[in-house]
């Protein structure tokens, strides 16, 4: 099976940036809106104004885009937009990683709150 052809087909282009910004790989991923139903088990962020979702997606990516494996301040950019991983598993074809899945969550900064 061969995920990366799928996914280069339907997914977005996205880049793994590390905590200074710099682009620490790049790749094509899906990434979806997680319906309110998927998420009643994530929590949002309260700040000094109040609650604010953040959004959460869901963000399938091949094996080579390592997920589960991020270094402190890692984070994801999807056509301008940045986004915390959550949470990251690999999911196996027999013995060898056939994609990885992650629930994320858009970075809001302070300014914007």
């Amino acid at each position: 099976m061969n995920i990366e052809a799928s996914l280069s087909a339907v997914g977005r282009d996205i880049t793994l940036r590390d905590a200074e910004g710099e682009v620490v790989s790049s790749h094509r991923a899906v990434i979806s809106p997680l319906r309110y139903k998927n998420k009643m088990y994530l929590d949002g962020v309260y700040t000094d104004v109040g609650f604010n979702s953040e959004g959460h997606y869901l963000c399938i990516c091949p094996p080579a885009c390592d997920l589960t494996a991020l270094g402190d301040g890692e984070y994801l950019r999807c056509s301008g937009t940045d986004y915390r991983i959550d949470r990251a598993e690999k999911v196996y074809f027999g013995d060898e990683p056939l994609y990885i899945w992650a629930v994320i969550r858009v970075i809001v900064k302070e300014d914007e709150q």
